[in-house]
Protein backbone atom coordinates (compact mmCIF):
# COMPACT_ATOMS: atom_id res chain seq x y z
CA UNK A 1 0.00 0.00 0.00
CA UNK A 2 2.64 2.35 0.77
CA UNK A 3 4.83 1.53 -2.46
CA UNK A 4 1.31 2.50 -4.45
CA UNK A 5 1.05 5.62 -2.60
CA UNK A 6 4.61 6.33 -3.01
CA UNK A 7 4.57 5.97 -6.91
CA UNK A 8 1.14 8.22 -7.19
CA UNK A 9 2.65 10.55 -5.11
CA UNK A 10 5.91 10.85 -7.21
CA UNK A 11 3.48 11.00 -10.79
CA UNK A 12 1.44 14.27 -9.12
CA UNK A 13 4.72 15.38 -8.23
CA UNK A 14 6.15 15.01 -12.04
CA UNK A 15 2.74 16.32 -13.07
CA UNK A 16 2.75 19.05 -11.29
CA UNK A 17 6.80 19.98 -12.64
CA UNK A 18 5.62 19.77 -15.81
CA UNK A 19 2.25 22.01 -15.63
CA UNK A 20 4.30 24.55 -13.83
CA UNK A 21 6.76 24.23 -17.16
CA UNK A 22 3.80 24.28 -19.22
CA UNK A 23 2.88 27.77 -17.81
CA UNK A 24 6.58 29.13 -17.41
CA UNK A 25 6.82 28.11 -22.09
CA UNK A 26 2.91 30.00 -22.19
CA UNK A 27 4.25 33.63 -21.19
CA UNK A 28 2.36 35.17 -23.77
CA UNK A 29 -1.15 36.67 -23.75
CA UNK A 30 -3.89 34.66 -25.41
CA UNK A 31 -6.06 37.18 -25.43
CA UNK A 32 -5.99 39.27 -28.77
CA UNK A 33 -6.09 43.01 -28.34
CA UNK A 34 -8.55 43.65 -30.91
CA UNK A 35 -11.36 41.38 -29.07
CA UNK A 36 -10.64 43.19 -25.48
CA UNK A 37 -10.99 46.39 -27.39
CA UNK A 38 -14.23 45.53 -28.96
CA UNK A 39 -15.42 43.79 -25.67
CA UNK A 40 -15.12 47.29 -23.93
CA UNK A 41 -16.81 49.19 -26.50
CA UNK A 42 -19.53 47.35 -26.98
CA UNK A 43 -19.85 47.44 -23.21
CA UNK A 44 -19.07 51.47 -22.79
CA UNK A 45 -22.44 51.67 -25.21
CA UNK A 46 -24.45 49.19 -23.00
CA UNK A 47 -23.66 51.34 -20.09
CA UNK A 48 -24.15 54.75 -21.85
CA UNK A 49 -27.02 53.66 -23.48
CA UNK A 50 -28.12 52.19 -20.29
CA UNK A 51 -27.63 55.90 -18.72
CA UNK A 52 -29.11 57.81 -20.84
CA UNK A 53 -32.18 55.88 -20.89
CA UNK A 54 -32.53 55.79 -16.85
CA UNK A 55 -34.18 58.54 -15.04
CA UNK A 56 -31.01 60.29 -13.14
CA UNK A 57 -31.67 59.39 -9.38
CA UNK A 58 -29.24 58.36 -6.91
CA UNK A 59 -30.30 54.41 -7.40
CA UNK A 60 -29.90 54.25 -11.20
CA UNK A 61 -26.55 56.53 -10.47
CA UNK A 62 -25.39 53.97 -7.66
CA UNK A 63 -26.12 50.52 -9.61
CA UNK A 64 -24.89 52.03 -12.78
CA UNK A 65 -21.66 52.44 -11.03
CA UNK A 66 -22.11 48.76 -9.22
CA UNK A 67 -22.39 47.31 -12.58
CA UNK A 68 -19.69 49.19 -14.35
CA UNK A 69 -17.15 48.11 -11.34
CA UNK A 70 -18.23 44.34 -11.45
CA UNK A 71 -17.54 44.31 -15.68
CA UNK A 72 -14.13 46.39 -14.80
CA UNK A 73 -13.20 44.13 -11.97
CA UNK A 74 -14.33 40.76 -14.46
CA UNK A 75 -12.08 42.05 -17.19
CA UNK A 76 -9.23 42.91 -14.96
CA UNK A 77 -9.16 39.09 -13.37
CA UNK A 78 -9.52 37.85 -16.79
CA UNK A 79 -6.48 40.20 -17.72
CA UNK A 80 -4.11 38.67 -14.49
CA UNK A 81 -4.90 35.04 -14.83
CA UNK A 82 -4.04 34.88 -18.77
CA UNK A 83 -0.64 35.88 -17.36
CA UNK A 84 0.34 33.68 -14.29
CA UNK A 85 3.73 34.95 -13.50
CA UNK A 86 3.25 38.96 -14.08
CA UNK A 87 1.16 41.04 -12.17
CA UNK A 88 -0.60 41.78 -9.41
CA UNK A 89 -1.85 38.06 -8.85
CA UNK A 90 1.14 36.02 -9.35
CA UNK A 91 2.62 32.50 -8.96
CA UNK A 92 6.31 32.23 -7.93
CA UNK A 93 8.81 31.23 -10.86
CA UNK A 94 10.84 28.62 -9.05
CA UNK A 95 9.64 26.23 -6.66
CA UNK A 96 7.96 27.28 -3.38
CA UNK A 97 10.03 26.33 0.12
CA UNK A 98 7.78 24.73 2.43
CA UNK A 99 8.16 26.02 6.13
Amino acid sequence: MQRSLKSQAAQIAIDLGQMRWLLFEQTETSISVAMLIVLISWLAIIFMSAGLFAPGNATVIVALMLAALSVAGAIFLILELDMPFDGVIQIPRGPCATP
